[in-house]
């Protein structure tokens, strides 16, 4: 009979692409890892692995055990989960990868839902950027991910991760409340100092076509991924930039909020894997996600 840890190794390898990646990922070192997937290779008796100059690569049959791997896998999650269900409480641990605005605006009420009501569930919140989330819950490194989908941009499918939508978030133009640019409308921003989100995000892509559909090519004078510096920098005078209703949680404005033509807005979403999505930690935190964002008021600018 196989060995499943070994079995999820391989499995690992296919996902993660280098034994470096995959020892990192479960604190083996790489030599551990090359071990037992040589036993592997024992036990079924054909060759699993193949060195392409100082990597390992898997043999068609390697991509076929894996495959089968990663179905045995779901299946023991799906069995854990049915376990758990059966249970009169809440417990385990439930891992959330999430983006840093709903990380400030989301987060911290709907913890406080979940203590309120699974006292023995624990919760741990890591900052990820939406597609390196999905890839590590996909990975089994997260339980639950919430990420962001902008205008005109898809990110990767991965057909194992269900998905839910949380709310709609409007996007608007946002400039200082007060001074000479208090006023200002999206094109007459055009020689203005701008804050965006960093180069290769969805968002800065969104925002560098809005601009240049706008009719011109934004001075960007600050870089970050910190939607609350985005803020401080607008309120200060420092900047104007795009500011979407998460980051005020419901609360009102202290910058000068402007619709865009079109309204566009991002979806804020959360996907878990189909295989432990029905665990009632998993379902625990997900309720408590839906709770806060129907508990948050009118967009800033009502």
């Amino acid at each position: 009979m196989l060995d499943m840890r070994r079995l999820r190794l391989l499995h690992e390898l296919h996902l993660r692409g280098t034994l470096s990646a995959v020892a990192e990922a479960l604190s083996y070192s790489p030599s551990s890892v090359s071990q037992q997937l040589a036993i592997l290779e024992r036990e079924t008796g054909v060759e699993l692995l193949q060195k392409s100059g100082r990597r390992v690569l898997l043999t068609p049959q390697g991509e076929v055990l894996a495959l089968r791997a990663a179905r045995l896998l779901d299946e023991m999650e799906l069995a854990e989960s049915e376990l758990a269900a059966s249970l009169d409480e809440v417990t385990g641990t439930v891992r959330v990868a999430v983006f840093q605005s709903a990380a400030h605006a989301v987060i911290p009420p709907a913890l406080a839902r979940v203590a309120r009501d699974f006292p023995e569930l624990r919760v741990e919140i890591v900052e990820r950027e939406p597609d390196i989330g999905m890839f590590e819950v996909s990975a089994r490194d997260f339980d639950l991910v919430i990420a962001e989908q902008y205008p005109g941009h898809t990110r990767v499918f991965r057909p194992e991760l269900d998905r839910e939508h949380l709310l709609t978030d409007v996007i608007r133009f946002a400039a200082p409340p007060e001074g000479s640019w208090s006023g200002v409308s999206l094109t007459d921003a055009a020689t203005l100092p701008w804050v965006l989100e960093p180069k290769g995000t969805a968002s800065r892509t969104w925002a560098l076509q809005t601009c240049r559909a706008a009719g011109f090519e934004p001075d960007v004078r600050f870089e970050t991924a910190d939607l609350v510096a985005h803020m401080r920098l607008i309120r200060s005078g420092a900047a104007v930039g795009f500011l979407p209703d998460l980051v005020w949680a419901g609360g009102s404005a202290d910058v000068t909020l402007m619709e865009l033509e079109g309204s566009p807005h991002r979806e804020v979403f959360s996907s878990a894997r189909r295989s432990s999505a029905g665990r009632p930690g998993v379902l625990a935190v997900r309720g408590a996600l839906r709770d806060t964002v129907a508990s948050f008021g009118p967009s800033p600018l009502v």
